[in-house]
């Protein structure tokens, strides 16, 4: 297996088959993966969907649900604990991130990590947004307030494409939200993170779960968690004695 697609859901039966068909014809016999869905507690046909397209045959399709719903990062975190391989790809499930990007996005950080194998994390960069004005402000003003107190180097933090080592991202310190704060969380813990610009699309179907409320001021509140998680880890470089020269002189 080389490569797990994670997507957390929560009510989009509209747009489960148009982008669970548009990632099959991108990536069909280009590459071994897999697609995992989390339904986060939908309370429409979110489940019966996907469950649907598990029965028509598609056997890359995997499915897991929550008993309630528990948000965006507790859906990427049972993603990728269940995931079989050692690289991830996220994406959002109401069709904005677009598919063609999975394969470009992974191999970026592939290829940034036989480089140098810190890097850990390739994060999307959605230059030009198509979301409504307070969408864009909102995501505006968090961006720049993260990166004057993060320094992590990342214009778009927001974006849910990522490519991502599994064994870095289960590394990082859990908590609701933290998928809004990975590259400064991979930067924390010793990794590093490349940039890449990905396409952004309208939602056409379905409605958003995220506007001012739990989108700007959350992510303020949660931000001060984080800096000071950032500003007290340490990674000391240890230099191991050569115990045997030694007890050869």
């Amino acid at each position: 297996m080389q490569l797990s697609i994670v997507i957390p859901v929560h009510n989009e039966q509209e747009n489960i088959r148009s982008l669970v068909n548009e990632i099959k014809s991108h990536l069909e016999d280009k590459i071994e993966y897999e697609l995992i869905y989390v339904d986060d507690g939908s309370n429409d046909n979110t489940f019966s969907e996907l469950t649907a397209l598990q029965t028509e045959g598609y056997a890359q399709l995997r499915v897991l649900r929550h008993n309630g719903c528990f948000g965006q990062s507790a859906s990427v975190l049972t993603g990728i604990r269940n995931a079989r391989a050692d690289w991830i790809v996220t994406l959002d499930g109401d069709g904005q991130n677009d598919p063609v990007d999975i394969l470009p996005i992974y191999q970026a950080l592939l290829d940034a990590n036989k480089h140098d194998p810190r890097y850990q994390c390739a994060a999307g960069y959605r230059k030009k947004r198509n979301d409504s004005t307070s969408k864009r402000w909102s995501s505006l003003i968090a961006n720049n307030i993260r990166a004057r107190l993060l320094h992590d180097d990342t214009p778009d933090t927001g974006c849910g494409l990522k490519a991502m080592q599994r064994s870095a991202f289960l590394a990082l310190p859990f908590f609701d939200h933290v998928h809004r704060f990975i590259p400064a969380l991979i930067k924390r813990n010793g990794g590093e993170v490349i940039i890449v610009e990905v396409n952004h699309r309208h939602r056409t179907a379905g409605t958003s779960k995220y506007g001012i409320a739990n989108r700007l001021w959350v992510g303020i509140v949660d931000l001060i968690g984080v800096k000071w998680l950032c500003a007290r880890k340490k990674n000391p470089v240890c230099y191991a004695e050569n115990t045997e020269n030694k007890n050869e002189q």
